[in-house]
């Protein structure tokens, strides 16, 4: 029985190895639709901050600057770094004519850490239309708040005679998390294109003979948070705008001496050279064989760009040859035709 169990796993090591031998593993470029769609007659942005604390809650927002040691500014310097940071990214994309902030006393403030109720479509239109901008992102809330974690004890140190001594040591660990909050309004249809929040960590830590020295020590933290705010901007700008990831494709590289040599021609950067002894192999009187040359084609196909024929290279491995792997990337394929059809849209001016 120990025997028949020993060949049965060994015959598993074997068909994984002989699977995984089958096929290479290649990268490639993909386009990735932004987050957020920016319709196309879009060509000026304003960006308002809507997170300073109003009149009715400067008391609450006094209260929590102290029980969380955060510098009397730091909510207000941080906010507007935010703000600069995603107008700086907008800036670098050049579809837009302009990327202004726009200071206006008439938007309603709320200053707490949570999203405000949407401005009224009514105050969007006066915003765009005083300023002449086509489209509104704000940043509706952004609150900095700082935890201290205080641990004293008592350390030896060499005093002038060179006899240790004990004196006491606080090492103070601040923990500051930045909430933020935008959203994206677009006047001609009346939509809310985007809403997100989301949280952002600052660590830093001091120590000294007492809490006082410790918070002293404790430098740089508010240019931390301010670096991490132009940070948080950025990145929301960078959500308007396509990008391009690496993905990943599995081509066999087995099955005739075509395949071998074709696999070495790959590894060398030849891929039409390979392509041109897979395409040999596509009328294989073996169903398996041209299966995977069908599946081949359409992979160097998706390679040089053109994802039409890849899906009807791939279709036809699936439905005349019957290779699984290519029903897969068919629906691979078709949602990289979706992904490229937004690009374009997203770039169109």
């Amino acid at each position: 029985m120990k025997n028949l169990n020993r060949i049965a796993i060994l015959l598993l090591i074997g068909l994984l190895f002989g699977a995984c031998g089958a096929t290479n593993r290649l990268t490639m470029g993909a386009a990735e639709p932004a987050r957020i769609t920016i319709p196309s007659d879009v060509m000026k942005i304003g960006i308002i901050n809507r997170s300073v604390p109003s009149e009715g809650n400067k008391t609450l927002d006094q209260i929590d600057k102290i029980l969380s040691l955060e510098g009397l500014k730091m909510d207000k310097e941080g906010a507007e770094a935010a703000v600069a940071g995603v107008q700086d990214e907008l800036t670098r994309f050049v579809r837009y004519e302009s990327v202004d902030i726009i200071e206006d006393s008439k938007v309603q403030r709320k200053g707490l850490g949570v999203f405000p109720a949407a401005l009224s479509w009514q105050d969007v239109d006066r915003i765009c239309e005083e300023n002449d901008v086509d489209l509104l992102i704000s940043l509706e809330f952004y609150d900095t708040d700082t935890k201290a974690d205080v641990a004293a004890e008592m350390v030896e140190v060499p005093n002038n005679f060179g006899i240790k001594a004990k004196v006491p040591h606080t090492r103070i660990t601040l923990n500051t998390v930045i909430k933020n909050g935008w959203r994206v309004y677009y006047p001609p249809t009346k939509d809310i294109l985007d809403e997100v929040a989301s949280n952002n960590y600052v660590t830093s830590t001091g120590q000294g003979i007492n809490p006082v020295k410790a918070m002293e020590a404790v430098v740089g933290r508010k240019e931390a948070v301010l670096q991490n705010s132009t940070y948080i901007g950025n990145l929301y700008g960078l959500d308007t705008r396509p990008k391009s990831r690496r993905v990943t494709r599995d081509y066999f590289v087995s099955g005739t001496d075509n395949f071998v040599v074709a696999r070495r021609r790959a590894q060398a950067g030849d891929w039409q050279g390979a392509a041109q002894l897979w395409e040999q192999e596509v009328n294989n009187p073996k169903g398996k064989i041209a299966g995977r040359a069908c599946y081949n084609m359409a992979i160097i196909n998706e390679i040089n760009g053109d994802l039409d024929a890849a899906i009807d290279w791939a279709s036809r491995s699936y439905s005349d040859y019957g290779t699984n792997e290519a029903l897969r990337y068919i629906n691979i394929l078709r949602n990289r035709v979706n992904d490229e059809r937004r690009v374009d849209q997203q770039l169109s001016r």
